[in-house]
Order: C-alpha cells, then structure tokens, then sequence
C-alpha cells in the first residue's frame, strides 16, 4: 500500500512522554503522578530505547532531573495536557519515505482546552525534522490502533460524537483514515470505559497485539462496571473476523465514589519492552502476565499508574513513539 502506519511494536528510534506539571489537572497526585511517569520513562530508557521527555518550565524540569536518570533526554516544550498520544504527531511511511500527520484537535471534544496542546504535535514533528501534513479531521491518535496490515480499530462513541466532526459521516471518516493513515479496513467498536475523560478511546479498550489480532479485557467479577463494554467489543470484533484475546480486567476501580477507567490494556509497547499500568488490584499480577504472554519477544513490566489515571489517562496516552526508518 502506498501509505503505511506501522504496528506499535515495529522498531521505534524514540519514545516522546510527557512530565506533568499542572496540579489544578492532578489536585493532590501531582506528585505521585510525576513519580510514576519518570518511573515508565526509566524503564523504557532502561531498556535501551531512546526516550524524550517532555518538560514544561525551568521548576517542572528541576523537578523531573530529581526522578529520571541521566539516559532519559529533557526537552523543554510549551504543551498543556500530557497525553501525547492524542498531540503528538503520527508517523507513517508514504511510498517508503517516513511522514507525520496531524490530525485537528479541539481538547477532547471542547471538554479540556489547554494552551500549546493544538501546536506540540507540528513542534515535535518539526524539530525532529519529520516531513509534516496535515489534516483538518479532529482525530486524537488514542482513538486509533492498528495492526500494521491496514486494519485499524476505532469506537463508535469517539470518533462518531458529534463533538469532534459533526460534518462528516461514517463512510467520509473511513474515506479519510484511508487516505491519511492508509487503513482500508475499519473495525467499529461500540462504548469505551465507562467515564474515560476521552469519550471512550480504543487504547483503553481493545488493543492489537499480532496481525488481525485483538486484545480485550474480560471482567473479573460480578462488579465489573465495563463487563458489557468488554463483551460487545469482543462480540464485534469476532464478528469481523479479528482473532480476539482475553485477559483480565482490573475490576470494579474508584476514586471518591467514581468509577475509573482502569486499564491494562494502556499498555505501551517499545522496542525492548512492554509497560503495563497497574493499580493496585488484586488483578495485577495475573493481568500483567496475560500481557507478557503476549510478548514472548520483549519484556513485560507492571508499574502503579493509579496517581497518573488521576489526571484522566495511562502509560500508552502519555506518550508517543517514532517508528525506525523502514530498510528499503
């Protein structure tokens, strides 16, 4: 195909995260939500992969060389939110030359508007020097995962709200995936995690892991507040012939009354190595070894992400990796 997104764990040369820095967006974890970012960025760089991390002024990079070790790269950026999944730029190969694509961005739907947030996708794209097009679709790259083959899988709830592109259709959002992306093939799922701050986001629900091949999660226990979710995201992708694994669910997570969208599958896969978030549930263990079984080619690690879920996202929505340069 003329345009390519490759899978996630293709070789990647970088991986982007980024260090929180607003406390009114983590009102009392903002700490705990620094340490277990520069904990994931530690990890990876542990690994052997590069990783940049995004800081935001001179007191949030102070603060972020306390908690990182010296292999992890500092880059002092003007951004709003950390959740460079959705701001980052996406990188493709067209005709085998590596791109990046960005996509419109309106704060989640309107709901979390944030100065720099719109332009740090075109900065890092540009200061890496990444050829950059873009597009005027409102698309955030949680939204999205594909498995390297075209197929890509999305939700129904996200990229068909009417908060993001009330213009378009269904058959126009396909048209343009194709045309940016190079997905020919679109799995709709139905809801997300009950109250994900992204309006139901598929890197918190179903993720590929091998060609045509689906992770979803299955509930743990009777109190499984996204037991029907799980069900008919895996019901649909059978239905479309996507092989489907299950794993285990953190179960029923809250924080003050409210249910959190916990997920092992905001996993972030790298080139060395797979982090999963935890939470502290009794699930953790056996849900971090479902994901390392998975990955018999790389290591697994589980690390607390209940401080970093706080602030609404995951490991996975925290950062953005840069695919190597494909060999011709």
């Amino acid at each position: 195909m003329a345009i390519l997104m490759p899978p996630e764990w293709a070789s990647q040369d970088w991986l982007w995260i980024g260090f929180p820095h607003l406390a009114k967006e983590w009102p009392g974890y903002l700490e705990g939500a620094q340490e277990q970012i520069a904990a994931f960025a530690n990890a990876v760089a542990q690994s052997g992969q590069e990783v940049r991390l995004l800081v935001r002024d001179e007191n949030n990079e102070a603060r972020a060389q306390e908690l990182v070790s010296e292999s992890v790269m500092l880059e002092r950026r003007v951004y709003g939110d950390v959740w460079l999944r959705d701001t980052g730029p996406l990188v493709v190969f067209e005709h085998g030359n590596r791109i990046s694509r960005r996509f419109g961005f309106n704060g989640w739907g309107g709901k979390y508007e944030m100065p720099g947030d719109e332009n740090i996708g075109a900065e890092l794209a540009r200061n890496a020097e990444l050829p950059l097009e873009t597009s005027s679709m409102i698309l955030e790259g949680g939204a999205i995962d594909g498995d390297g083959t075209g197929l890509v899988a999305t939700t129904e709830q996200c990229l068909l709200n009417p908060n993001r592109n009330p213009g378009m259709s269904r058959d126009e959002i396909e048209r343009e995936l194709r045309q940016t992306l190079g997905f020919d093939r679109v799995l709709w799922l139905g809801e997300g995690l009950i109250n994900d701050h992204t309006d139901g986001h598929v890197d918190n629900l179903a993720r590929f892991v091998g060609r045509n091949r689906l992770v979803v999660p299955e509930a743990t226990g009777e109190d499984d507040p996204n037991a029907a979710i799980y069900a008919d995201a895996a019901t649909r992708a059978d239905k479309f012939d996507v092989e489907v694994v299950r794993i285990p669910s953190p179960g029923l997570i809250t924080r003050n009354g409210t249910i959190e969208p916990a997920s092992y599958v905001n996993f972030a896969i790298t080139t060395h190595l797979v982090v999963v978030p935890t939470f502290g549930s009794p699930h953790d263990e056996s849900g971090v070894a479902a994901i390392a079984a998975l990955f018999p080619d790389r290591d697994t690690v589980g690390l607390r992400a209940d401080a970093v879920l706080a602030g609404g996202g995951g490991f996975h929505c925290a950062s953005q990796h840069v695919p190597s340069q494909r060999k011709s």
